[in-house]
């Protein structure tokens, strides 16, 4: 079993990472966030879940341990792949994770893209008992959109280290929040970050469609 990487930051994406360890590019899928917090040619640390299939090995990267366990626990529901466990862990913090679970919010998972009602229902039925709150959530800081909102300089650096420079990742950023204001006043950088991505993946749809009418 693969625990960790550590080693120099070889490339990041938006979805997925690598890491020289000792000369060989170990590549992983992670969320957002885990790949926001890595800078190319610095050495990272990523926590990792290997998971196997009859036909393939494949990595998952994690910012720390804990977010790991979350995962680890979420395959251990029934219809839930890694993918779609990423996805959860893409939406919620894994405290976030645990607290829904605890107090049966099957309505927060069915906010992860793919999980309808019935897939939430199954999460809190399958996922009580297995994971607790650990008191460490905290309320998003509210903070109205704008040039000087206290995020703004996160997420320009989080979009920089994933390969987009400081302009257009601000000008992406006022766009988007202009069309998710409820995610601005939010201030939580995660979302914010999740919210610009999603706004630019589906520009880039918009041209490619325009280019083949």
């Amino acid at each position: 079993m693969i625990s960790f990487l550590r080693g120099p930051v070889a490339h990041v994406g938006l979805s997925s990472g690598v890491i020289d360890v000792n000369g060989a590019g170990m590549a992983f899928w992670a969320t957002p966030q885990t790949l926001a917090g890595l800078r190319l040619g610095e050495e990272a640390t990523v926590h990792t879940s290997l998971v196997v299939r009859e036909d393939s090995l494949t990595l998952f990267g994690f910012a720390d341990a804990e977010e790991r366990e979350v995962f680890e626990v979420l395959l251990g529901v029934s219809g839930v792949g890694p993918r779609l466990a990423l996805a959860v862990l893409a939406v919620h913090s894994p405290e976030a994770v645990r607290v829904a679970a605890h107090s049966e919010d099957a309505k927060a998972f069915t906010k992860v893209p793919g999980i309808g009602p019935k897939v939430g229902a199954r999460l809190v039925l399958e996922l009580k008992g297995k994971l607790v709150p650990l008191g460490t959530a905290q309320e998003p800081a509210v903070a109205a959109a704008g040039a000087e909102a206290p995020w703004k300089a996160q997420v320009i650096e989080a979009m920089a280290s994933l390969g987009w420079s400081e302009k257009d990742a601000a000008a992406s950023i006022e766009k988007a929040m202009a069309d998710a204001p409820e995610v601005a006043a939010s201030g939580s950088v995660p979302e914010i970050l999740r919210a610009t991505l999603r706004w630019l993946g589906q520009g880039a749809r918009a041209l490619k469609a325009g280019a083949r009418g």
